[in-house]
């Protein structure tokens, strides 16, 4: 972060002007806002931090051999008031010189709902954390991270 911060002075040019970052509520997630602050900081930039809900609600299965699910309208009031905690949580982490937009997307495909809130926060870079997932765990559980590199036209910073 520091090199970053070093060459934005040197050069008096600033690299982003508009970050989108993802949240999720993770250790992971919130370590890395305080190396997003700083950027925002160095670059002058705006924050957009984005929330990716699943649109359908789970199957949730009682004790017994009978299921049932919840409306949809009553998960996605779930959803919104998850995603409004996972913000005020993030805004917290960030501090209070950085001040951060937000945007809950709903989409099935967590890759895609990122995508789609960079295009509609209109940001030049989406900023991520890494879980660092290798081996087997990787494979099985794949990466978001990676598939959000394969299929942007932004660049993306990732953050370890």
């Amino acid at each position: 972060m520091e090199e970053v911060a070093l060459r934005s002075n040197l050069t008096g040019v600033n690299m982003f002007k508009h970050l989108l970052v993802p949240v999720d509520g993770s250790d992971v997630s919130k370590k890395s806002l305080k190396k997003v602050a700083e950027l925002a900081k160095v670059d002058k930039a705006a924050v957009t931090l984005v929330y990716v809900s699943d649109p359908m609600p789970p199957m949730i299965y009682s004790d017994s051999t009978m299921g049932y699910g919840i409306t949809k309208k009553d998960h996605q009031k779930v959803c919104a008031a998850y995603a409004a905690d996972v913000f005020k949580k993030a805004a917290a982490a960030l501090g209070s010189g950085t001040k951060a937009n937000t945007l809950h997307i709903s989409d099935s495909n967590l890759s895609e709902g990122i995508l789609e809130g960079a295009k509609k926060a209109k940001a030049d870079v989406i900023v991520m954390a890494s879980h660092k997932r290798t081996g087997i765990k990787g494979v099985l559980l794949g990466s978001e991270t990676h598939e959000v590199i394969v299929h942007s036209k932004l660049p993306v910073l990732v953050l370890g």
